[in-house]
């Protein structure tokens, strides 16, 4: 049992399997967690509704529908007050381009993932950052030339306690 979460090995592994699959059938998740289908849809149900899954998604193949650039951009605020990184934070949360916005401690305060179009519109969004009085005090951007490796972490691996 893991007791941080109140989660036993059958909900890491329905967890794990909706992670990897999304949403399927009540036979197959069954089929896959090797539990009957009524108490594994009962455990899915519970697990939902506590808020263990935030949703599903569909991984969509970008470059077959359009051009697209992904940047990754490291930012630095001028300050470090709760206020700046709440502001900052907030205006992040509106712009669509920025698809993931990671605060980091050490020599930068975030890192950010962005897609647009082209370079111009990436010129363009961070022109409009810079403008948005955030107190943004240097970026570094990064070009993604291919995508090498693409996942989710293995809850199996997170959860498992080595014994002692």
């Amino acid at each position: 049992m893991n007791d941080r979460q109140g989660l036993d090995a059958a909900d890491i592994r329905i967890l794990s399997a909706v992670q990897k699959h999304g949403q399927i059938s009540k036979t197959k998740l069954a089929e896959i967690v090797n539990l009957s289908p009524t108490p594994c849809w009962a455990r899915l149900t519970r697990l939902r509704a506590a808020g263990y899954i935030r949703g599903y998604h569909a991984d969509i193949a970008l470059e077959r529908i359009t051009d697209v650039t992904q940047v990754i951009v490291t930012v630095s605020l001028t300050h470090h007050r709760r206020a700046d990184f709440e502001r900052f934070e907030s205006h992040v949360r509106g712009v669509d381009e920025i698809t993931d916005c990671i605060a980091t401690g050490g020599g930068m305060d975030y890192v950010m993932s962005v897609f647009v179009p082209s370079l111009a519109q990436f010129q363009a969004l961070m022109d409009d950052l810079l403008s948005a009085e955030l107190n943004i005090d240097r970026y570094i951007t990064y070009f993604a030339t291919r995508q090498v490796k693409r996942s989710t972490p293995n809850l199996a691996k997170l959860v498992h306690r080595p014994a002692r």
